[in-house]
């Protein structure tokens, strides 16, 4: 079967990132029929991408992209193979996210980036299309490869100071797609909880640390479980407009598409989705 989607994929303004294991038929459904653009498959899929095929499967319009697919346990030969499957039964329909993951949680990680383009290299000689994959691109090099060989970026554990950056970088063109963590509700000190719960493996990141300090975070800041302003800063809280507002900071700093993460991840985020939808004026 030959696609006829267009080159670039439509994600819409917002989208739903959520963890594979709490990712359900269901919850795309709904996001869909609340206007959502795409949903995200957040962790580290596997190369079969069973998980993205049953998210099509309930779904008839919205975007399933990976956020993101691991180069070091997902062979590129394989989730290549499933990305033509998918595109074969949905076309257009898929947008495949890959990234480095993190040195602290993997033995082998070495020399990252000439993995990365290696990994690229063979998902081009397996005919995946440049316009329908995206990398998880933080620092300078690998935003620039991001242009060259992908869509653009899909930025996780950021803030628009990071975006601006990227579009600064990127100029006009490439797809800026970068997650957002929100959690619902204007009890300060129980919202900053859960923020700290969810950031505090994050914060413990190289990689992500870094890319923090570079943008506007000292490191005091982030140390011993980040001040009350950095976790607000990190995974703001607050009403439906409230949570707006963080979403288009994204957008006024460049940003095509944000995909919102609820948080504690574990909630039904449903109800949240509904009533930030209404705030961002998505078509149901």
């Amino acid at each position: 079967m030959t696609s006829t989607a267009p080159a670039t994929p439509d994600l819409g303004r917002l989208g739903l990132w959520r963890g594979g294991d709490l990712l359900t038929p269901e919850l795309a459904a709904g996001a869909e029929r609340l206007g959502y653009g795409t949903v995200w498959i957040g962790g580290s899929p596997a190369a079969e991408l069973r998980g993205a095929q049953q998210l099509l499967e309930a779904t008839e319009r919205i975007m399933v992209a990976t956020g993101i697919v691991n180069i070091w346990t997902a062979p590129a030969a394989e989730v290549a193979a499933s990305f033509h499957r998918l595109e074969q039964t949905h076309p257009g329909r898929f947008l495949l996210g890959i990234g480095i993951g993190h040195r602290e949680t993997n033995d082998d990680y070495r020399k990252p980036f000439a993995a990365l383009v290696d990994y690229l290299d063979v998902l081009d000689a397996e005919g995946v299309p440049v316009a329908r994959r995206i990398i998880s691109a933080l620092g300078p090099r690998t935003l620039a490869l991001a242009s060259e060989r992908a869509a653009g970026t899909h930025p996780y554990m950021t803030t628009p100071e990071h975006t601006r950056f990227a579009r600064e970088r990127l100029g006009a063109g490439p797809l800026i797609a970068p997650e957002q963590r929100l959690v619902p509700g204007t009890d300060a000190a129980a919202a900053r909880a859960a923020g700290r719960r969810f950031l505090e493996h994050y914060l413990a990141l190289s990689n992500y640390r870094r890319t923090l300090e570079s943008h506007g975070f000292t490191a005091a800041e982030l140390d011993d479980g980040a001040t009350d302003a950095a976790v607000d800063a990190l995974a703001p809280h607050g009403t439906p407009a409230e949570l707006a507002a963080a979403v288009r900071g994204h957008l006024d700093a460049g940003a095509d598409h944000v995909c919102v993460q609820v948080l504690p991840r574990r909630e039904d985020p449903l109800p949240h989705l509904e009533a930030l939808a209404g705030e961002l004026g998505l078509r149901s």
